[in-house]
């Protein structure tokens, strides 16, 4: 079986880091360095991201496969602590709820897990806006517009334009990796997660949000918070979804506050 490449630094506690769409490993650099002097920092590659292999759908995945490509990583020593964003907080949330046992706390930025939305509370309940850039994206891969489907998925997380700001160098390998956006929607409208297996996960959680993040964003996020028994949320000014992205210092801050409080018992 194929397993997930990784980049890691530092001894002590093992952090296993996912990342976003559009993204791999590489996007938690800067967390890597800022704790790597107290914690063994992994940061994984998710199928067809970075150096990781490519899953052989287009279209469909589950968050369940995304965390068996992970396994030989997360089966280390515990206690592990999980880190996510967006995507990649889907999958560490799954993780969580397929091995509590293993894991010593879960730090989530705006995780995407619309699956809970939608059994939560009745159509319109937030989730429409990323539905929508979904099925434009995925009508522009229908026509060969990798390019279109970028802008269409980028701009909804990042506001109108930004996709065409960003550097040529850029936008190509993402434009590539959204090519994926079909089977990333499967994964997160279709999971199965259960409101019950939440409130029974006791471990503690950071939960982390940008004021400026869209409505799809703040809905996971609203849902988590009545949900998980043991969760402290923190809204981060002028910040939206890409923050750990865009803006790593105050985020990862707050992750770094968190970790340290629990080592502090």
């Amino acid at each position: 079986m194929a397993q997930a490449a990784f980049r890691e630094a530092g001894s002590g506690p093992t952090v296993a880091c996912f990342h976003s769409n559009a993204s791999h490993g590489g996007q938690w650099r800067s967390l890597m360095d800022l704790l790597a002097g107290r914690y063994r920092v992994v940061a994984i590659d998710s199928y067809g991201s970075g150096k990781s292999p490519d899953w052989p759908s287009p279209t469909e995945i589950t968050l369940a496969d995304e965390v068996a490509f992970a396994e030989p990583i997360l089966a280390g020593a515990p206690p592990i602590h999980l880190v996510g964003h967006s995507y990649g907080g889907a999958v560490a949330l799954c993780a969580a709820l397929q091995h509590p046992e293993r894991y010593a706390s879960l730090v989530l930025y705006e995780p995407t897990l619309f699956a809970l939305v939608d059994r939560l509370h009745p159509a319109p309940n937030g989730t429409e806006g990323i539905k929508a850039a979904v099925a434009q994206a995925a009508d522009c891969l229908a026509r060969g517009d990798q390019d279109g489907a970028g802008r269409a998925f980028i701009d909804y997380w990042m506001g109108a334009g930004n996709w065409d700001r960003l550097p040529a160098e850029r936008r190509a390998p993402m434009a590539a990796s959204i090519a994926n956006v079909r089977r990333w929607a499967h994964a997160l409208v279709t999971d199965p997660v259960s409101p019950d297996a939440l409130r029974a996960l006791h471990i503690p959680v950071l939960l982390l949000t940008g004021n400026r993040s869209p409505a799809s964003a703040h809905a996971v996020v609203r849902a988590l918070q009545g949900l998980l028994p043991d969760v402290r949320t923190i809204e981060l000014p002028e910040l939206g979804h890409m923050a750990p992205v865009s803006h790593p210092q105050p985020v990862n801050a707050e992750i770094e506050r968190f970790l340290d409080g629990l080592s502090r018992g």
